[in-house]
């Protein structure tokens, strides 16, 4: 997606994101956006969800004149009323995603403190009491909750709702949110409960400062840094789409062969963004105007000390995190593919790669190129961007793996030494 769109055509590129990601369905959700002439757009009702065109979008004036070839969602009296009664919202999103229904279901938020950005992302969250779709009652009482102060309302037996000044800050919120939801139902399908983060460790995460880098000297791209940012753009966005990114987080980094690295900036989003915005970094210098990922130390700390190291990424994979939130082991003994790219997979202290690189350094190397770090992320290294993606994939599928085994409810049995070791010897590890 651009950053500069029109009204219309952000609610389409926006629906496409929930409904190719499985955040909605045919009939489900709808967006609205107010524009600065006062015009509310707002997706259409009885509208095949994953086929919207712009001409599908519909436009309510200021004085309630309604424009456009369909009707408005049936759920447009709420969003209007939101819109108006909070005059800092520009953009509101509903919709009912499978994680936050259950949850809906069950009367209970989603654990904000299993990931040190969603609290932050989302602010405090709060239920909305049941209403029929539609009803001018269902209207009053998410408006109510809205004129609180919140940003985020779920629905019972329902869905999610949210305001924010755009439209996609509204997505990423609430995907964050739905996020935290698939990484707790993962912990407890493994009969776990996430153990969460402290009040002193949110802080701790919160107060981190990167470092301040001065300008960097410009200097002409080689096609080498070309071809890198093009291959981690594309790679970073297929990785989303595979559910290894999230718009919240997601770090990628390259080595160039100066020394110097490419990196996504903080808060990069793949499908918003495009490699002219990655930063490239050397040493105490960033390219001016940037900002690069608070990992960017880390990854220059990995390049330092391994020369045959050329990528790392930083990512929050569902079923992965599920092993950073509990104190179930990861297993990487699983099938061949598994320990070939994966080996020992060990877990780190909270912030290691932050606070303690060097430290960190100490269990990841070029044979353990994979770790995960408790409660905050999991971390991939490679000889190239393909390399480090395919590990981070494979750990992913893998941690699915191991989370159906335990929804199955049956004990798995791991290869034994004497296959590890057969492994070993065939291809060298």
């Amino acid at each position: 997606m651009k950053k500069c769109m029109h009204p219309a055509d952000r609610i389409v590129a926006t629906m496409n994101r929930l409904y190719y990601n499985g955040m909605t369905t045919v009939s489900g959700g709808n967006l609205s956006i107010m524009d600065n002439e006062g015009n509310m757009w707002i997706s259409p009702s009885g509208v095949d969800k994953g086929a919207l065109t712009r001409e599908d979008i519909m436009k309510i004036t200021p004085d309630g004149q309604i424009i456009g070839r369909n009707r408005p969602s049936v759920e447009y009296p709420f969003h209007l009323s939101v819109l108006r009664k909070r005059p800092d919202f520009k953009a509101v999103l509903h919709a009912h995603p499978t994680p936050l229904v259950g949850f809906s279901l069950m009367r209970i938020v989603p654990d904000l403190t299993l990931m040190a950005d969603t609290a932050k992302i989302c602010g405090s969250v709060v239920f909305a009491k049941y209403a029929v779709p539609g009803s001018q009652k269902l209207g009053d009482l998410i408006s109510a909750e809205f004129e609180k102060g919140y940003n985020t309302v779920m629905l019972e037996n329902h869905g999610v709702v949210i305001g924010a000044p755009s439209m996609e800050e509204a997505f990423r919120m609430f995907e964050a949110l739905d996020f935290t939801a698939r990484v707790q139902i993962a912990c407890a399908t493994m009969g776990k409960k996430g153990k969460g983060l402290t009040e002193a460790e949110l802080a701790r995460y919160q107060d981190f400062k990167a470092p301040t880098y001065k300008a960097l000297e410009p200097a002409a791209v080689t096609n080498q840094e070309i071809d890198l940012r093009n291959d981690m753009m594309k790679k970073s966005t297929r990785a989303y789409g595979l559910n290894l990114f999230s718009s919240v987080d997601g770090v990628w980094s390259a080595r160039l062969a100066d020394g110097s690295q490419v990196i996504t900036p903080e808060g990069f989003d793949p499908l918003e963004g495009c490699g002219c915005d990655m930063v490239r970094v050397k040493g105490d210098a960033a390219e001016a105007g940037k900002t690069p990922s608070k990992y960017a130390t880390f990854c220059a700390k990995v390049y330092e000390k391994y020369p045959e190291i050329n990528s790392v990424i930083v990512a929050r994979c569902p079923s992965a995190m599920a092993f950073a939130q509990t104190d179930a082991k990861f297993d990487a003994r699983l099938i061949p593919e598994s320990y070939i790219q994966l080996k020992d997979v060990p877990v780190l202290p909270f912030m290691s790669l932050l606070e303690d690189p060097d430290k960190a350094l100490e269990q990841l190397n070029p044979k353990n190129p994979v770790g995960i770090i408790a409660n905050d992320c999991v971390i991939s290294m490679g000889t190239s961007v393909l390399a480090a993606y395919d590990h981070l994939e494979v750990l992913e599928y893998s941690a699915r793996a191991l989370v159906s085994c335990a929804a199955v409810g049956h004990p798995v049995t791991t290869m034994n030494d004497a296959q590890i070791q057969e492994i070993c010897d065939v291809f060298n590890l």
